[in-house]
């Protein structure tokens, strides 16, 4: 009979330390937006072994650029309550490990996705990790707070690196979905920073909130996903998309604006809570719909 590894198995918990390096949830919502870029990119079905190879390469260096944010936010993430209970704050784990891990399962994801998948796929992924990894974390988060603006890019690239994985090529229909996601991350993350303000602010981070206030950050919010509700129409207007993606866009959409404009009108801190998890699922089901469009378009 095989041994069960129970949560008090020193090799177990060993690895659940090391996954949460990886922030698992953040990571299934790259993968997701990834995926439905193949779909969307494929005129039938993916052929099995681009979508595991691509999933998994991406999965892998998403991983490793959340290991590296981890690593040089180590002493930040021990002063806010939402990051405390991470590995490194806690000692579980220590940089050298970090790094490691980092290194090790960053560059297996690329190697996968260079080798099993196609080199342009491979050096989107790269810049991808750059971005994220260094330009974001360590030079636009501590500076400036528009970072999350211009750092957004990195993160709304997955899209297009499951659109490259099958075909080889970046496409206007992929950047629009690239476009989709770069406006949905600034009313996503501010929604979370106005009701963590004073942990970003004891953090010494310029979040919006904190060096414009939570008014004027939940103007921000209205603005952008005003911006992200026309960009939602785009895939319809471009002809990439059916009615299907049309009415679920306008639905998901027009939801987002009401949570927005109650945020700017009658602000608290429960409300901004929901509008970040909101969010989360709007994204989701956005995307959800784009593929279930994609194969019972009329």
């Amino acid at each position: 009979m095989l041994p069960i590894l129970v949560a008090s198995d020193p090799f177990s918990l060993r690895l659940r330390q090391f996954y949460a390096l990886t922030k698992p949830r953040v990571v299934a919502l790259i993968v997701f937006c990834a995926v439905i870029g193949m779909f969307l990119a494929s005129s039938g079905f993916v052929r099995p072994a681009i979508l595991l190879a691509a999933s998994i390469g991406i999965w892998f260096v998403a991983g490793a650029a959340a290991a590296v944010n981890c690593l040089l936010e180590q002493k930040i993430d021990a002063l806010m309550a939402r990051t405390r209970g991470r590995p490194l704050p806690r000692g579980e784990l220590t940089s050298i490990e970090t790094l490691a891990f980092a290194g090790l399962v960053g560059s297996a994801g690329l190697w996968i996705l260079y080798n099993l998948v196609n080199p342009l796929t491979m050096w989107l992924t790269f810049g991808t990790f750059v971005g994220y990894a260094i330009i974001y974390t360590a030079v636009l988060k501590p500076l400036t707070p528009q970072n999350i603006v211009i750092g957004g890019l990195s993160g709304a690239m997955p899209p297009l690196l499951g659109w490259t994985a099958v075909t080889g090529e970046v496409a206007p229909d992929a950047l629009l979905l690239v476009l989709i996601i770069f406006a949905w991350t600034p009313p996503h993350f501010w929604s979370l920073a106005l009701y963590r303000s004073e942990e970003y602010a004891k953090a010494g981070l310029p979040m919006l909130p904190v060096t414009h206030g939570n008014e004027y950050t939940r103007l921000h919010i209205l603005l952008y996903t005003l911006i992200l509700f026309a960009c939602t129409l785009l895939p319809f207007a471009y002809g990439m998309s059916g009615l299907i993606y049309l009415a679920s866009a306008l639905i998901l959409s027009s939801l987002f604006v009401v949570y927005a404009l109650r945020l700017y009108l009658e602000y608290s801190d429960a409300l901004a809570r929901r509008t970040f998890r909101f969010s989360i699922v709007y994204l989701s089901l956005l995307f959800a719909a784009l593929l279930v469009d994609h194969y019972f378009r009329f």
